[in-house]
Order: structure tokens, then sequence, then C-alpha cells
């Protein structure tokens, strides 16, 4: 019974440092791809809000490159959006009136301050309808 108990720890231990590892493994690789971009910034979409679609922009500063300028185009190069933060690591979400901009692109402008690096990030709508069925046997 000892032995069992002992077996049950084991495997337990084991499968803790296995997913632990794995997670850290893919931490570190999305840290070396932000970086070598020139400026340490994520853009995620994270759904609709009344078919409105909202998008997350992630923020991996250092105390060196803390000042980061976002300028918001439309297709046309127009400025839509222009601002200018401050801070290391924070997030900021953005909130697109689609009746405003319609299906055009929009590209977000992220400008490191002190470094002069800039990342564009493109984003494109476009709506498709899916239908899916699936058939399963019944027993």
């Amino acid at each position: 019974m000892k032995k069992v108990f002992n077996n049950n720890r084991l495997i337990l231990l084991a499968f803790f440092t296995v997913f632990t590892t794995a997670a850290s493994t893919v931490a570190l690789a999305n840290d070396s791809t932000k970086m070598t971009k020139g400026v340490p910034v994520e853009l995620k979409f994270l759904g609709n809000v009344k078919d409105q679609p909202v998008f997350q922009l992630n923020f991996f500063g250092t105390p060196e490159e803390n000042e980061f300028t976002i300028v918001i185009r439309d297709e046309f190069g127009n400025s839509v959006f222009r601002e200018l933060i401050k801070g290391e690591i924070f997030s900021k979400k953005f909130l697109l009136n689609s009746e405003v901009l319609g299906d055009e692109s929009v590209r977000f402008e992220i400008t490191g301050r002190k470094s002069k690096k800039t990342v564009v990030f493109e984003v494109n709508r476009t709506m498709t309808y899916v239908e899916d069925m699936k058939v399963s046997t019944l027993k």
C-alpha cells in the first residue's frame, strides 16, 4: 500500500515537472519573437462586442524603452487615433467602430520613442459564413 502511494506521488511530480518546463519554454519563445521585431509589443484580437471588433495591445517595455507612440491609420493613411503612452508593462484595449470604418483595413503603428523603431500591424476585416454539419451514429 505504501509503494502505491509513493508511485502516485512520483507520477504527480513527473507531470508537474513536464508541464512547468513546457510552459516556461513557450514563454521564452514568445519573448524572443517580440524582441526581434524591434518594439516589445503584441496585438491580439479579443472578439466582438455588439458586432464591433476589440483588440488588445500588450506592451513589454523596459526602463530604457518605456515611451510608445500609438497611431491607428485607415487604408488611405489618415490618422484615426494617436496617443503617447508612458509605462513598462501594460495593455490597452481598442474597440473599432466598423460602422464608421466599414470593411477598410486598419494599421496599428507603434513606435518606441527612444529607439525610434516601429512595428506595424495591419488588420483586415473579412466576414465569412460557415455552416458546419456533423453526422454521428447512435446506438
